[in-house]
């Protein structure tokens, strides 16, 4: 019986470091999505300032760069890239979309 809580201990385990991925990609994502959120809520800001079709534009805009800051953020989970193996060169590149 304490055989058996150990190998379903370990197995529960070995399924939760599995999960993480223990590769930074979540982090990374987390900040690309960050930074399309930054950027929206300056947008916003703008809008804030404009009237009419210009504020509807640029609310747009800022809509569309959070939902291409999520797409950015769950494409770079699935992919399972190793960030930590980029530079930091590349993981600004990344974060910035340059």
């Amino acid at each position: 019986m304490k055989r058996a809580s150990i190998i379903a201990a370990a197995v529960g385990f070995s399924l939760t470091l599995a999960a993480c991925g223990g590769k930074g990609d979540d982090k990374l994502g987390e900040q690309v999505q960050e930074s399309a959120e930054n950027k929206a809520d300056k947008m916003d800001a703008m809008a804030d300032n404009m009237s009419g079709t210009a504020e509807d534009m640029m609310q747009a805009n800022a809509d569309a760069t959070r939902e291409a800051g999520d797409a950015k953020e769950e494409a770079i989970d699935d992919s399972d890239i190793n960030a930590e193996a980029l530079t930091p060169a590349e993981r600004a590149k990344i974060i910035n979309g340059n």
